[in-house]
């Protein structure tokens, strides 16, 4: 994972100093590039343990067209909860009572959790993040794009109209309301010699936290699509907007660059699986995956 390395030292060499929504200061850059060959391993970060539960989670509820951290809650994956949560110490009144990070903020994310996990009614009223990325990749004004990529693979591969796009305008009020607008905005597929590459247009990368999910999820979604289309694997290229290291984030990037890079793991995919939304998170096996220690940092809501 040198490229990834390599994106973090640019960011330190070149980057300019900047605020944000979140109140934390950046350090960015705009506009870089990323390029991983997919049949040369899985491209997880090694410097640093990487949650792949986590991931391979949240694209299946992506692929799912789910838009409420339920699902997510219940299978141990907490990396959507905190913009809810937030949503709803604010609808609650309650905003000024937990400081950030404090362990009476803690306590009460957790019982937040608690509740959206046992009840429904809850779940359905405070859990969910509008219409974000599930919602845009399987219903975009009535449009399913995942499961039309995935005909036009199979029907047409050299269409250059391989493109899924999160990034609808007419929703961007609503999901700034209980999330995110999207920052993985627009992603394209191509297909030659056989192999399937993607590339990925990511508008706003938290580059410590954020990205190296980014990169799996993507490559592992490609391999998903390469199956299901009887394709090989190309590359996965990651293309960015505003690529930033947060103010708080940079004692962590030091000890991750102090680190070697372990070689990459493999992933192996259940062969038997055909259909793009019949994978199963049992249907995914990672190999030879020894990675250094995670580093714990903060997340910038």
């Amino acid at each position: 994972m040198q490229q990834y390395h390599q994106l973090l030292e640019h960011i330190l060499a070149h980057g300019v100093d900047k605020s944000d929504r979140t109140g934390t200061g950046t350090t960015s850059v705009f506009g870089y590039q990323m390029r991983f060959d997919l049949a040369a391993g899985f491209p997880l970060v090694t410097s640093k343990k990487v949650h792949l539960k986590s991931i391979i989670h949240e694209l299946l509820w992506f692929i799912a067209g789910d838009t409420n951290i339920r699902y997510l809650v219940q299978n141990g994956v907490g990396i959507w909860n905190d913009w809810p949560f937030q949503s709803w110490l604010k609808a609650t009144g309650q905003s000024d009572q937990f400081p950030l990070y404090s362990d009476a903020w803690r306590a009460k994310m957790a019982e937040f959790v608690a509740l959206i996990k046992a009840d429904p009614q809850f779940a359905e009223r405070y859990g969910d993040l509008g219409p974000v990325y599930g919602r845009q990749w399987r219903n975009f004004g009535g449009i399913d794009q995942l499961a039309g990529v995935v005909a036009d693979l199979r029907s047409n591969p050299d269409s250059r109209r391989l493109i899924v796009s999160a990034w609808n305008p007419a929703d961007i009020p609503v999901m700034v309301v209980s999330g995110l607008p999207p920052c993985h905005s627009l992603f394209q597929f191509y297909v030659a010699e056989g192999k399937l590459s993607c590339q990925l247009y990511q508008r706003s990368a938290d580059v410590f936290l954020g990205v190296p999910f980014n990169i799996a999820s993507y490559a592992l979604l490609t391999m998903m699509l390469a199956q299901v289309s009887g394709l090989g694997l190309g590359d996965f290229v990651h293309t960015f907007g505003d690529a930033h290291i947060y103010s708080n984030h940079r004692q962590q990037v030091a000890i991750q660059l102090a680190r070697d890079c372990p070689p990459l793991p493999q992933m192996r995919l259940n062969p038997a699986v055909d259909d793009l939304f019949a994978f199963r998170y049992e249907d995914f096996e990672l190999l030879n995956y020894h990675p250094h220690p995670a580093i714990a940092a903060p997340v910038a809501v």
